[in-house]
C-alpha cells in the first residue's frame, strides 16, 4: 500500500490522520526538496542517496546544563545536529530547564526545531519527559520543581490527574504500568543490549518502542572531556573513576544513518522517534511578561497607583505644577499601557517596609518611583530622562535595583515571603563555572599530582586568569621563573582553559527575586540551594529573556552605616534625621569636604581613584558628583583626562552641532547610558528600541552584535550627513562603555547617598567612623580608618568590659572599640556579657564578671 502525505503540519514533519496512524512508520525529512509533490515515495521515506533526508529525530539528549555530566553548549549540540541534517531536536537536560532560554535561542540560530524535555532522575527511576503542547512545559516545570523540593518523591506518583500534553520515555516496566493510565507512555529503546531488554519490555506491555541514543556531547572527540568532569565531580583520578559513573562512548550526536545502523532488527524504533517528534509542540515564545500581582484582591490597581501618587506630591514637592502634573500624567499613561501597574505598587510595598534604602538604576528617573518612595532623586530637578527607564519601543521588563543595609536583607526577605506566600516567591539563580585556578586545580588533581606541586602552581598563576596562556606567560614573566611546564602541565592547562566554558552548579543571585502572580514554579523550575533556599534555575539573563520580572533587592554596608549613625546621633543628641527626606546636597561643609576628597569612608567616593578625581576637579556639588559617579569607569581614562581639561577652562567645541545641547553638562563628552541612547538617535537617526539595543549590546561585550550595530550606526550618521571623522570619534566614545557604565539615574542615585554619607561624616565625625568600623569598614582596612578617625581628631579608646558595646561607639569626638574586635570571643559570649550589664549593672571585677558570666575556656580574651 502507498502512502501519501497529509497536510503539511510542520516543515518536514507530518500530520497524520487518526485512521493513518501507522502510515508515518519510516516516513523521513527531504530537507533538501520539502517534499516536492514530484518527489518518489523512496525519497520521501529516505531511501534514495540523493537526499539529504533523516529518518530519526533524537529526543534524548544532554546539554553542559546536565551539570558535571554533559559538556557541550546547546548552541553547540544545535550546530552539529544541523550539520547532520537534523532539522527537529529535543533537549532533556537532568531535573532541569537550567539552560532552555538559551537553547531556543540557540535553535532560532540553527533553524532547529526545539522540542522542550527533561532527563527525570530520582534515587531509583529515570524517564525522559517531552511536552507535547505548550500546556505540557507547565507540567514538566512543576514536576521538576517536585522532584528537587519534595523528598522521597517517586515518579510513579508524578501525574496526579491525566493529561496528554506530555508524553514519557522510560524502560523501567514499573514506571509504565504507573503512568500508563495517566499520561502518554513509550518504551525508550537505547543501541546495545540495553535496548533488547527494552524491545522485550515493549512487546510484552503492548507500548511503543522509541529509539534514542541518550546524547551526553555533541562530538565523539568531547568523550575525553566528559571523563574529565565526571572524574571532578566524583572526586576521583581518571585511573580510579568507576565505569558506571561515565556515559559511552558512543552517546554522541550521531547523524541518522549511524542511527540506523544500530536498530536493523527494529526500524519502527527509529519511525516511532520521527512520529513522537511530529507530535510535540515546537514552536516556543517566552516572551509575555510575568508580573507580580499585588495582593489586594482588586484586578486593576491603576487608581489605586494614581492615587498613592497624589499622596506622594505634598511629602515630596509641598504643591504641585504643570510640570508634575505633566510628567505624572505620562509616566502613568505609559506604565498601565505596558502593564506595569502592579509591578510598582510591589515594589513599594517592599521599600515601605524599610525606612532606609536606596533605589537606585533607570528605576530613579521616574517621577512615579519618587512619589511612591522607592527612589529618593528627584528626576524633575536633576533633569533625568525616564525615557531610559521605559518608554513605548521598550521590551524587556523594567528593572528598579532597591538597595538596603546589608545586614537587613535576610530579614527582608523572610517577610516578602510571609506576605506573598511560598509558592510565588523564589531567589534568581546563578550558574557557577570554574575560574581559571579553579580549573587547573581540578584538572590537577584528576591527573594525580602532588597537593604541593598543584598549590605552587595556582599560586604563581594567582595574577593570571588564562590557563590557556600560561605556557606561554610562563617563558618570559619573571615570577613564572621555575615554573614546572613539563608534562603533564601542558596538557593539564590545556583541559583547564576548556572546564572554563562550563557551567558547574547553581548558586544564588546576590539579590534577584521573582514575585510571580501565582506559583513560580508554573513558569520555571524551582529548587534549593546549599543553604536552603528557593531558587529558579535561570540566572537573570535567562530569566529577564523568558519574560520574568525580576526585582533586584541588594546588600549595602553603607546604608548600614547611615543608619547606625543616625541611630547613635538620636541617642547622644536627640536629633531625630529622617532618612527620605533628608537631602543636603546644599549644606557648604559637605560640599567642601567632597571637593577635597576627605572622603574615606564615605560611600563611593572614597578609592583612591574617586578621591583623586574629586581632588583634581575641585568640584563637590552634587551635579559634578553624578558626573564622576559614572565617568570613573577603567575603559573611559583618556576621556577622563579631557574632562577635566574642559572643566578648568579647556577650549571644549562639540563634535557636531547636534550635540552641543545634548552634551553641555557633561562638557562635550559622553558619561552616561542614555548619552549613547540620544546620541545614536542625534546622529543616526536611531529610534528608541534601536538606541537601547545599541546600549545593551556594547554593555554585554557581544562582538558579532557590535560590529552589526557599528555599520547601522555608521551608515546612518553617512545618510545624515555626519563626516566619518565625527562619527569615529563618537563611535569610540561609545565603546569606552563596554564592560560596564552607569546611567545618570543610577549616579544621581549614589551620588545622594555619598552626599548623606559625607554630611555625616563632617557633622558627627565620631559616629561616623564608628558606624564604618562596626559594618566593617569598605574599601580599605580596619587600621586604615582607625588611622583616619585619628586624624580627624577623635580620640580612640580599646575595648572596655563596662564601656564597650558589641560594635564600636561614638561619642563626642571620641570613640570606643567594640568587643567584636576581640578575638577568639564568641559571639554569643560578648551578647551573654552585655545581656548581664545591662540586667545587673557594671562587673566590678574579674571575680564578679566570673561569678556573673559562664565562660568557656576559650573565651579568656575577653578577661
Amino acid at each position: 500500500m502507498k502512502t501519501r502525505p497529509t497536510k503539511l503540519l510542520l516543515p518536514g514533519l507530518f500530520e497524520k490522520s487518526p485512521s493513518a496512524r501507522h502510515e508515518v512508520v519510516g516516513w523521513a525529512v527531504c530537507t533538501e526538496t520539502r517534499m516536492k509533490k514530484d518527489h518518489p515515495p523512496e525519497c520521501r521515506a529516505g531511501k534514495v542517496s540523493g537526499c539529504k533526508g533523516t529518518s530519526f529525530v533524537h529526543l534524548h539528549v544532554h546539554s553542559h546544563y546536565s551539570f558535571m555530566r554533559g559538556v557541550s553548549s546547546p548552541l553547540a549540540i544545535c550546530e552539529a545536529a544541523r550539520l547532520r541534517g537534523f532539522e527537529t531536536l529535543a533537549l532533556t537536560d537532568t531535573n532541569g530547564f537550567h539552560g532552555l532560554i538559551r537553547y531556543l535561542e540557540a535553535a532560532r540560530r540553527t533553524g532547529i526545531r526545539p522540542i522542550v524535555g527533561a532527563h527525570l532522575k530520582t534515587r531509583s527511576e529515570e524517564a525522559i519527559a517531552l511536552a507535547k503542547t505548550e500546556g505540557g512545559y507547565a507540567i514538566l516545570s512543576e514536576l521538576i520543581s517536585r522532584i528537587h523540593l519534595q523528598e522521597g518523591f517517586s515518579l510513579r506518583s508524578a501525574f496526579p490527574h491525566p493529561t496528554a500534553d506530555v508524553v514519557i520515555l522510560t524502560s523501567d516496566p514499573e514506571i509504565i504500568k504507573a503512568l500508563g493510565s495517566k499520561v502518554e507512555c513509550r518504551v525508550e529503546v537505547p543501541p546495545g543490549p540495553a535496548g533488547r531488554k527494552a524491545l522485550e519490555i515493549s512487546r510484552s506491555l503492548g507500548v511503543l518502542p522509541v529509539a534514542t541514543n541518550a546524547v551526553t556531547f555533541a562530538h565523539p572527540d568531547d568523550y575525553p572531556l566528559h571523563r574529565l568532569v565526571r572524574a571532578i565531580d566524583c572526586n576521583r583520578t581518571l585511573s580510579t573513576l568507576p565505569s558506571h559513573e561515565l556515559a559511552q562512548p558512543g552517546q554522541w550526536l550521531k547523524p541518522a544513518d549511524a542511527m540506523e545502523r544500530h536498530f536493523p532488527h527494529c526500524p519502527e524504533a527509529m519511525a516511532n522517534a520521527v512520529e513522537l517528534a511530529a507530535a510535540c509542540h515546537t514552536e516556543w515564545n517566552f516572551s509575555r511578561m510575568v508580573f507580580p500581582h499585588y495582593d489586594d484582591r482588586n484586578e486593576d490597581h491603576f487608581a489605586l497607583l494614581a492615587q498613592l501618587c497624589r499622596k506622594g506630591i505634598p511629602w515630596r514637592y509641598g504643591n504641585s505644577c504643570d510640570v508634575i502634573e505633566a510628567r505624572l500624567q505620562e509616566e502613568l499613561a505609559l506604565i498601565r499601557e505596558k502593564g506595569y501597574v502592579d509591578y510598582f505598587l510591589v515594589v513599594a510595598d517592599i521599600v515601605g517596609r524599610r525606612p532606609i534604602h536606596c533605589g537606585r538604576g533607570s528605576g530613579a528617573a521616574s517621577l512615579v518611583s519618587y512619589l511612591l518612595g522607592i527612589t529618593h532623586v528627584d528626576p524633575i530637578r536633576h533633569g533625568l530622562l525616564f525615557g531610559r527607564f521605559l518608554n513605548p519601543q521598550r521590551k524587556d521588563p523594567p528593572d528598579i535595583d532597591v538597595d538596603f543595609p546589608w545586614d537587613e536583607r535576610d530579614a527582608l526577605f523572610d517577610e516578602i515571603r510571609k506576605q506573598y506566600g511560598d509558592d510565588r516567591f523564589a531567589s534568581v539563580a546563578n550558574h557557577t563555572g570554574f575560574g581559571a585556578r579553579a580549573a587547573v586545580r581540578e584538572v590537577a588533581k584528576v591527573y594525580g599530582m602532588p597537593a604541593g606541586e598543584i598549590k605552587e602552581v595556582t599560586r604563581r598563576m594567582s595574577f593570571w586568569t588564562d590557563p590557556a596562556g600560561i605556557r606561554e606567560r610562563a617563558k618570559t614573566h619573571p615570577k613564572f621563573e621555575g615554573f614546572p611546564i613539563d608534562p603533564p602541565w601542558p596538557e593539564i592547562m590545556d583541559w583547564a582553559s576548556r572546564l572554563q566554558s562550563l557551567p558547574r552548579h547553581l548558586s544564588v543571585h546576590c539579590g534577584g527575586i521573582i514575585l510571580a502572580p501565582d506559583a513560580v514554579s508554573r513558569y520555571v523550575p524551582v529548587e534549593r540551594s546549599r543553604k536552603g533556599l528557593r531558587i529558579i534555575q535561570w540566572e537573570k539573563d535567562q530569566a529577564e529573556s523568558a519574560g520574568l520580572v525580576k526585582i533586584d533587592l541588594l546588600g549595602n554596608r553603607s546604608l548600614a552605616v547611615i543608619r547606625d549613625t543616625l541611630d547613635a546621633v538620636r541617642r547622644n543628641t536627640g536629633r531625630r534625621i529622617d532618612y527620605a527626606t533628608f537631602n543636603p546636597v546644599d549644606d557648604p561643609a559637605t560640599v567642601d569636604l567632597l571637593r577635597r576628597g576627605e572622603t574615606m569612608g564615605v560611600f563611593y567616593v572614597e578609592s583612591p581613584a574617586m578621591r583623586q578625581l574629586q581632588q583634581k576637579t575641585q568640584r563637590g556639588d552634587f551635579e559634578h558628583l553624578v558626573i564622576h559617579s559614572s565617568i570613573i569607569r577603567p575603559a573611559a581614562n583618556r576621556f577622563i583626562n579631557a574632562y577635566i581639561e574642559r572643566l578648568h577652562g579647556a577650549p571644549c567645541e562639540p563634535l557636531h552641532p547636534s550635540l552641543k545641547d545634548l552634551l553641555r553638562e557633561t562638557y562635550g563628552i559622553l558619561v552616561y547610558q542614555e548619552d549613547v541612547v540620544q546620541v545614536s538617535m542625534a546622529l543616526a537617526g536611531f529610534d528608541w528600541g534601536e538606541a537601547d539595543g545599541l546600549r545593551k549590546v556594547i554593555s554585554r561585550k557581544s562582538p558579532d552584535q557590535i560590529g552589526s550595530y557599528r555599520n547601522r550606526f555608521f551608515a546612518g550618521c553617512a545618510a545624515r550627513g555626519v563626516s566619518e571623522g565625527v562619527v569615529r570619534q563618537v563611535w569610540e566614545m561609545i565603546l569606552s562603555f563596554a564592560g560596564y557604565s552607569f546611567c545618570k539615574p543610577h549616579s544621581a542615585s549614589y551620588a545622594l547617598v555619598s552626599f548623606k554619607s559625607a554630611y555625616l561624616k563632617v557633622h558627627h565625625p565620631a559616629e561616623f567612623m564608628a558606624a564604618v568600623l562596626s559594618n566593617g569598614g569598605g574599601y580599605y582596612s580596619t587600621l586604615a580608618y582607625i588611622s583616619e578617625a585619628r586624624r580627624m581628631g577623635i580620640t580612640v579608646l580599646g575595648p572596655h568590659i563596662n564601656e564597650s558595646d558589641w560594635g564600636y561607639r561614638g561619642f563626642d569626638r571620641t570613640i570606643r572599640l567594640g568587643l567584636q574586635e576581640i578575638r577568639s570571643v564568641t559571639r554569643e559570649t560578648v551578647e551573654a556579657v552585655l545581656d548581664e550589664r545591662h540586667r545587673n549593672g557594671p562587673f566590678r571585677s574579674i571575680d564578679d564578671l566570673l561569678r556573673r558570666v559562664r565562660l568557656n575556656p576559650a573565651d579568656g580574651a575577653i578577661l
